[in-house]
């Protein structure tokens, strides 16, 4: 068996293209690393640090005790959850259906309904007519308010109709003649060569859920109902971080200090479970990308 040894410009260009590469790694890890190590570090040490954050400038936890403390986040958290857990369980199946309509060759409506379908993604009515249409559904400030205007996504819908117009037509007519309805063709052979695609999809939609705020707060005025992100944006971006400090606080600078890593605190709660599913969809989330990119 022969072994090929790389030239010395092979060799070079492996080692910049290493060096590069982790370079960019760290890059985009880095403001990670940042917050997680921010949220861990002394309020006061903190403040009074600059430049590269690496490691915790002394271990605290009381930031994440003030966090987990807050009835505001667990009711965000349990809100959130099912949002996405509903809303994503709804979006899947409404997208699955449309595209398999609209991917169906001998469906006579099929080139009018794709046109609706793009035109949708050019023209919006904007904000005050889709305020003014949940108001007349009476979906104000009820939880459907957050599941049924973003149920369907016209880009996701064209992604799975795209590729199932690659699956081959000869198996969905040989079911037909076996007597196979549109729903069992669609659930038992359609879907599962979709799933690559569909795992996909349904990080989409469970990632824009999870990162959902504003819907919430145009719609929603009842503070039970609101999902963790709104609450993460009054921390955040109104600065109200009075309710997580506690009340035996020291005042002033110290209760100022102790309110920045509070908020770094709360950006790792809110963004470590959304993390934790990429790992169980990366092996389909790899295939669904790469979906069309090498041809037989």
């Amino acid at each position: 068996m022969k072994t090929y040894k790389q030239s010395l410009g092979a060799n070079i260009f492996d080692v910049f293209n290493l060096i590069l590469l982790l370079a960019i790694a760290f890059i985009c890890l880095y403001p990670m690393i940042y917050v997680i190590m921010a949220s861990l570090s002394s309020p006061s040490l903190l403040m009074q640090h600059s430049g590269l954050l690496l490691k915790p400038l002394g271990l605290h936890f009381d930031a994440y005790k003030s966090v987990l403390a807050n009835p505001d986040i667990t009711t965000g958290y349990a809100n959130t959850l099912f949002y996405v857990v509903i809303g994503t369980i709804l979006s899947d199946a409404l997208t699955m259906m449309a595209a398999y309509v609209v991917s169906r060759k001998k469906f006579p409506l099929r080139n009018f309904f794709n046109i609706i379908l793009i035109l949708t993604m050019f023209i919006n009515g904007g904000l005050i007519p889709s305020y003014l249409n949940i108001q007349n559904l009476g979906l104000l400030n009820t939880r459907l308010s957050q599941i049924l205007p973003v149920a369907v996504s016209a880009y996701n819908v064209i992604i799975l109709r795209t590729y199932m117009t690659s699956i081959p037509v000869s198996l969905e007519e040989s079911a037909r003649m076996d007597g196979a309805s549109h729903l069992r063709v669609l659930f038992c052979i359609i879907f599962p060569l979709c799933l690559p695609v569909f795992a996909v999809i349904t990080l989409y939609y469970a990632v824009g859920t999870w990162n959902s705020w504003f819907n919430a707060m145009i719609y929603l005025t009842d503070r039970s109902k609101y999902p963790l992100q709104l609450f993460l944006r009054e921390i955040l971006i109104l600065n109200e971080t009075d309710s997580l400090i506690n009340s035996n606080a020291a005042s002033g600078i110290e209760q100022v200090q102790i309110s920045e890593t509070i908020k770094y605190a709360t950006i790792v709660i809110s963004t470590v479970p959304i993390l934790c599913i990429y790992p169980f969809l990366q092996k389909y989330f790899v295939k669904g990308v790469m979906i069309g990119a090498v041809k037989e």
